[in-house]
């Protein structure tokens, strides 16, 4: 999968896809079906499939003071992107030129004249342009007068209930990764790089690779049984693991972050990439009365991540 991070200058072998257009944060169910749709229309065509999207999430830009919400950050959207058979992945910059754009502006500029998109496929409730005041109808409009075609795509519900990352988020934030899984259509992955730390769990026994969840949602903190993909180095490969999420209270920490117990695994981790996917809430953090009831309750904890993983 190619990356393009603007749309002027682009080479004619980077123009023409088919594009499913969105944020796509998580890459729920919902999304897949939209990225379904632009694929149908790519073949059709012959023509690329491509995904716009952009970075940052203009939530971010519009309520950089909220708490934070996104469920994926780039990495990890762009690897699941490519699982898909997305050939190439236009993450366009969400600046201040971009956002001021009214809709038959970015229409024309971005899609028509930029990127040269074939068709475009949004969800039903797409909104583009500046203020979001352009809708899917105006979208087709604009398609007619520059040559592209458009498809809407209905939203997916799965038994009644609408799929949403809102759905999504609350289901991590209470401890049920099995059920945004069945939402998400895959694992709930937290990416990045593994990070130097205090070195506290290899003097226990259990060594752990140490990431940022920054700028991500933050599912219930406590200890999750994972499955653990190396993305990068020597050691790349997949693993099963024990993890935990939050704010270390038996130390006195308080910056979130997450570290990865992972089983049968020796080599050197720093500056790697991980991709490190829930699948089990097992317990909440807790705070001991000493090392020996930590080490303890962590020879517990990865025995039963062992049982469940075994099981998947």
């Amino acid at each position: 999968m190619r990356t393009i991070t603007t749309w002027t200058g682009l080479r004619p072998e980077d123009r023409g896809a088919s594009v499913a257009m969105g944020n796509f944060d998580g890459v729920h169910l919902g999304h897949q079906a939209v990225i379904d749709l632009a694929r149908t229309e790519a073949k059709i065509l012959g023509a690329p499939l491509g995904i716009v999207t952009f970075e940052p999430h203009p939530r971010e830009v519009f309520a950089a003071e909220a708490p934070p919400f996104r469920l994926m950050n780039a990495e990890a959207r762009s690897h699941r992107l490519e699982k898909l058979g997305v050939d190439v992945l236009y993450e366009l910059p969400f600046d201040p030129r971009l956002s001021g754009m009214d809709p038959e502006r970015f229409a024309r500029e971005v899609l028509s004249e930029g990127l040269g998109v074939a068709h475009v496929t949004v969800g039903e409730d797409f909104r583009f342009g500046k203020h979001r005041a352009g809708k899917v109808s105006d979208l087709s409009m604009f398609g007619a007068e520059m040559g592209f075609g458009v498809t809407r795509a209905r939203l997916v519900k799965i038994g009644g209930e609408e799929i949403s990352s809102t759905a999504i988020r609350s289901a991590l934030s209470e401890g049920r990764p099995r059920d945004a899984a069945h939402m998400l259509g895959h694992w709930h992955r937290i990416e990045g790089e593994v990070l130097h730390g205090d070195k506290r769990g290899r003097d226990l026994g259990f060594p752990t690779a140490n990431m940022s969840v920054e700028g991500l949602h933050l599912p219930r903190f406590g200890v999750y049984a994972v499955l653990a993909d190396v993305l990068t180095g020597p050691n790349a490969g997949s693993f099963h693991g024990v993890a935990s999420l939050g704010v270390r209270p038996m130390f006195g920490e308080n910056r979130p972050n997450l570290e990865t117990f992972i089983f049968d695994f020796e080599g050197d981790l720093y500056g790697q990439h991980l991709s490190i996917a829930l699948v089990e809430f097992l317990r909440p953090e807790m705070t001991f009365e000493g090392l020996p009831a930590l080490i303890t309750q962590m020879k517990r904890d990865t025995d039963r991540a062992k049982e469940i993983l075994g099981r998947i």
